[in-house]
């Protein structure tokens, strides 16, 4: 009997190599595949698509207990994925996955966030690629987590995605009998009302920490963050493609050739 290949699969995060989520979507990864780890040296949340520009990259090899882990790159999460393509791999892999984040990527968020953004450019270039995120950033629990990915990426495998589409997966921080269910939802509506503190160094000179709260501005479970706050997991296909096709039609009737 011909034994079937194992798919391959690249990880990579934008909480940095250390990240714990990483380390576990790696180990689940493992089960159903041959895995790659290539991941930034440094955290970068909030980078969304960013890329080095400018700056030179370095590649080095990331050991975990003594054992090679995986690759650290020193740029953004998108700079991980182009130079995992471009001069790690040995051919395309059959899947990214990004992730396990710290804290949700839902709403607006998901506009912000390199967990996500690392995902999306791997559907850019034609790969199916999935983003993970745990909705705590204190006392994470990831078993779950990396138990529904593994299922999840199963799954993907053998039915797809289509071309451009990325699955954005919120998971909240409960073991497994604690999760309502799991729940295909849309990005939800959403702003950050901003408190920037100030503070002075010791020089005097001002300097400033953003921070803020997000406030949800529609409450259906058809919305992921909303679907998240009630204990659902959220599974939410996010496009590349930001067009507003709905307006289209009403920005022809401005007539913007006279």
């Amino acid at each position: 009997m011909t034994e079937l290949k194992k798919p391959h699969i690249l990880v990579c995060n934008d909480d940095g190599i250390e990240g714990e989520g990483l380390h576990v979507l790696a180990a689940s990864m493992k089960k159903i595949g041959r895995v790659t780890v290539v991941a930034p040296a440094e955290p970068h949340s909030g980078k969304s698509h960013a890329m080095t520009l400018g700056v030179p990259l370095r590649i080095k090899k990331y050991a975990k207990n003594n054992r090679f882990f995986g690759y650290t790159v020193s740029g953004t999460p998108v700079d991980c994925i182009k130079v995992a393509l471009s001069h790690i791999l040995d051919g395309k892999p059959d899947l990214i996955v990004s992730g396990i984040n710290y804290g949700s990527n839902t709403a607006t968020n998901t506009l912000y966030s390199g967990t996500v953004a690392a995902a999306r450019e791997g559907a850019i270039q034609g790969i199916t690629s999935l983003a993970f995120s745990l909705t705590t950033y204190e006392n994470a629990d990831f078993t779950y987590a990396g138990k529904f990915a593994r299922k999840l990426a199963r799954k993907v495998l053998q039915e797809g995605l289509p071309a451009d589409t990325i699955l954005s997966v919120n998971i909240p921080n409960l073991p497994e009998s604690g999760i309502a269910g799991i729940l295909v939802t849309r990005q939800g509506s959403s702003r950050w009302e901003e408190d920037a503190i100030e503070r002075n160094d010791m020089y005097g000179n001002p300097y400033y920490w953003l921070n803020g709260t997000l406030k949800l501005l529609d409450t259906s479970l058809l919305h992921d963050e909303y679907a998240v706050r009630r204990n659902y997991v959220s599974v939410t296909p996010l496009s590349c493609d930001l067009t507003n096709t709905a307006f289209l039609d009403s920005l022809n009737q401005w007539n913007l050739q006279k």
